[in-house]
């Protein structure tokens, strides 16, 4: 079946090919134009026919781009495709809306009355989390799980003490783009009243090479000295990674 004339914002998922939603593989295999992230799994661009035009629209670590500025340009990029005539696919790293900041270009696409449909990804966090068999909620044990960013968790602030109370409370808690901070972080859950033996677990290209560490939020830092990990990492906290140590 043809995609109709619209923008599609699709998840491309952690980067295996092979973890792309059916729907998101039949949109990709017919593209026209396609604006996609820096993808974690270049292998996903092979999919896309040769015809396609591909765009790199990816923010790239340490680039110093006005990040405003960039979302404006693609946000153009997109409006001038589909006044075109074509059919645009917006392929992002994982979910779209999970730290893809996908919801900006959906409300641009309201604003300004241009179809769109959203394609599920799936995240680098669920992905780890099956990967290395750490369930992140369990019958009568847990019935919930926080995500969060590490690189805007600092010490005082309210998302690091919601993050506190939420382990207190024995849920498991995913951090993404944390690997920087992460020495930050496990000290001061500890002086936050976190039990030093809490389990922990770094996981570097999720669904690619799928290396990991394991340890404790006291014991963490020094192995990732002895090993350290390629980007992008996912991290998960709780008491449920324990049983990789």
């Amino acid at each position: 079946m043809k995609a109709k004339k619209k923008v599609y914002l699709i998840g491309a998922g952690p980067g295996d090919p092979d973890l792309l939603t059916i729907k998101a593989y039949r949109l990709l295999i017919q593209a026209e134009v396609v604006l996609h992230d820096e993808l974690f799994g270049n292998d996903i661009l092979d999919v896309i026919p040769q015809s396609a035009r591909l765009v790199n629209v990816g923010k790239i670590c340490g680039d110093h781009q006005n990040q405003a500025e960039r979302q404006d340009n693609i946000n153009a990029m997109i409006a001038a495709e589909f006044k075109a005539g074509k059919s645009v696919i917006r392929l992002k790293t994982g979910d779209s809306l999970i730290f893809g900041r996908g919801i900006e270009e959906v409300r641009f696409l309201k604003e300004h009355a241009i179809p769109f449909e959203l394609i599920p990804g799936v995240t680098a966090g669920i992905a780890a989390a099956n990967i290395f068999a750490i369930p992140l909620t369990e019958r009568l044990k847990n019935s919930a799980v926080l995500f969060c960013t590490g690189h805007t968790l600092e010490p005082g602030v309210k998302q690091f003490l919601d993050l506190v109370n939420f382990l207190k409370a024995g849920n498991p808690v995913v951090v993404y783009m944390g690997y920087n901070n992460l020495e930050k972080i496990t000290q001061t859950l500890i002086e936050n009243g976190i039990s030093p033996e809490t389990g922990v677990c770094v996981a570097s290209k999720v669904s690619q090479k799928d290396d990991y560490v394991c340890g404790t939020i006291h014991t963490i830092h020094q192995k990732l000295i002895h090993k350290p990990l390629p980007s992008p990492t996912v991290i998960i906290i709780g008491q449920y990674v324990e049983s990789l140590l």
